[in-house]
């Protein structure tokens, strides 16, 4: 009963998006009191817990804002300066077929930068690009956030797989196992189902391209494309499952995307498995539907004739500093998480468990995103007013953003600290009612519980941060193997990007598509379970065959 009662404010919220149309801004702050007053009169949560965990979601908002920010900025910067025409014009020169377009761009180099950056970046950037190839900004959006799904696991330097590991450590010990072990084999059983499960999804992207955003909205023009979907697939998969086997889960998302991409532009470039028929959305202002269009305050992509290797240069530079960063060979990304360069803010309201620790550095928004912002308006050349312009617009597009981010986080804490004594956390019991609700067929509500974990905190870190133990003790108590259900729990994590509403709220504020944050739900709920269940089904036929890595680590 409390359970269902602890999921009103979720329901609440998605209701009003979904069914009503409710933009976030509007839904999440009704959606954050609807907890908060569930945590204070049934939780007994102290009102300074609440006031805490209220300001510390607030704080955490910030570190999302400010990435949102920045890649705000570098679209809007990209633009004015000329150098968005020239991305659009080398990629109309690879190929004119929206449906490759859509797969190079929202796929490929997308995941490039979700295993570089993470944090709802790689939508934020990729779609802008294919607003400028001439995709509605709803469909960019849309495609995008699907996209954003297998590279989210092992993810950005390994962090989410690492995280889900790490929570689990002193379960592994504790039966005796060795958790480095542990570690690898997590690595492997989260990518095999996940390389099988991406490559369908790049196909299922497609799909809603052309369904719900073509002229004719059939299936039948997804056919031509799919060959070339399954090549992409089987490209990022091998490299993928090579990287997961023998490197170890750091590097495995970001080289298996930027080590496909040359490849498969250079096969589309030599027509290999490109459809015979071009799909664009040329003519679109006509037949499509105007919530498609930009509903925000966008500046004009400028042409100037910018050469591409200097329209391109701030993403090399965003690549090369995300890497130099991020991994720990070369000893930056330590020095960035020093603590001469962390903001603390401890002890929120007496709340000695409550604590802000912003490293504010290595926050991808202030670096790379707004250093190469400033950079490329002196690299290109802009004018001061320019420069304005593209800084005005950002903080205007990025308003709306602000107040469904702030309120909505501040609700993911508040179901994360409502436990008080004698009483599970309002989260937990929502993950402990999924578990009992399928007992022998708990493979099936693993990748779920992962779902709702970043559905509420957009963040498959966070997700394996909340559930990765408690899928561990639940597949120990079920006598069923724990590998097998923490990487359902992480893979879980990494689909839920897809619908979270925290990554909805980033692309729509950069595509100017505010208020359709409910449509895009809708939209991609369906991409979401089809993903969830396929690697469920994988993982259940494993299971069904009697495979159980856990004993390899008790030898």
């Amino acid at each position: 009963m409390y359970s269902l009662i602890a999921a009103l404010p979720i329901l609440l919220c998605v209701i009003l998006m979904v069914a009503f149309g409710w933009p976030a801004k509007r839904a999440m702050p009704l959606a954050y009191l609807s907890a908060a007053s569930e945590a204070g009169f049934l939780w007994k949560m102290q009102g300074v817990r609440i006031a805490g965990g209220t300001v510390l979601g607030f704080l955490s908002a910030l570190e999302i804002l400010l990435i949102i920010f920045g890649a705000i900025l570098l679209m809007n910067v990209l633009k004015l300066s000329g150098a968005m025409a020239s991305i659009n014009r080398l990629f109309s020169h690879i190929t004119r077929d929206a449906r490759l377009q859509c797969v190079l761009i929202g796929c490929v180099f997308a995941g490039f930068i979700e295993g570089s950056a993470g944090f709802g970046t790689p939508a934020a950037l990729a779609a802008p690009i294919l607003i400028s190839l001439g995709f509605p900004p709803l469909a960019a959006a849309t495609v995008c956030l699907i996209y954003n799904s297998w590279p989210v696991e092992p993810g950005p330097v390994g962090v989410p797989l690492l995280t889900a590991s790490s929570t689990v450590r002193d379960a592994v010990l504790a039966l005796g196992g060795d958790h480095e072990k542990f570690t690898k084999l997590l690595t492997r059983w989260v990518c095999l189902p996940q390389m099988i499960g991406g490559c369908l999804i790049i196909i299922v992207g497609v799909a809603v391209l052309v369904k719900v955003f073509g002229r004719k909205h059939s299936f039948r023009d997804l056919l031509p494309a799919i060959p070339f979907c399954l090549f992409s697939g089987a490209v990022i998969g091998t490299i993928y499952l090579i990287m997961a086997f023998f490197a170890g889960p750091e590097l495995t998302s970001m080289t298996a995307f930027i080590g496909a991409l040359p490849v498969l532009i250079l096969a589309a470039r030599k027509g290999f498995l490109v459809p015979k028929e071009v799909w664009t959305f040329d003519g679109s202002e006509e037949w499509g539907d105007p919530a498609w269009k930009s509903s925000g305050v966008t500046n004009a992509t400028v042409d100037k004739g910018m050469h591409p290797f200097k329209a391109w240069l701030p993403y090399l530079i965003i690549g090369i500093l995300l890497v130099l960063t991020r991994v720990d060979f070369f000893g930056i990304k330590q020095l960035l998480s020093s603590d001469p360069l962390i903001l603390h803010v401890t002890n929120i309201f007496g709340n000695a468990d409550m604590n802000w620790n912003f490293k504010v550095l290595y926050n991808p928004g202030i670096l790379p995103f707004v250093l190469v912002s400033l950079l490329t308006m002196l690299m290109h050349g802009m004018r001061s007013g320019e420069a304005a312009q593209a800084v005005k617009a950002t903080f205007r597009q990025i308003s709306g953003a602000a107040v469904a981010l702030l309120f909505g986080i501040a609700m993911v804490n508040l179901y994360r600290y409502s436990g008080s004594e004698g009483m599970d956390s309002m989260l937990y019991m929502m993950a402990d009612a999924m578990a009992g609700l399928f007992r022998g067929a708990y493979f099936i509500a693993a990748p779920l519980i992962g779902v709702l974990g970043a559905f509420m905190s957009g963040s498959n870190t966070v997700s394996n941060t909340l559930f990765a133990s408690i899928q561990f003790e639940t597949a120990t108590i079920l006598g069923i193997s724990q590998v097998l259900i923490v990487a359902l729990q992480a893979m879980g994590g990494a689909i839920g990007n897809m619908i979270c509403i925290h990554n909805i709220v980033a692309v729509c504020a950069t595509t100017g598509t505010n208020g359709n944050e409910g449509r895009l739900i809708r939209t991609n709920i369906i991409p979401c379970l089809i993903y969830a269940f396929t690697v469920a089904a994988i993982v259940g036929i494993f299971l069904a065959a009697g495979v159980n890595p856990m004993p390899e680590l008790l030898r």
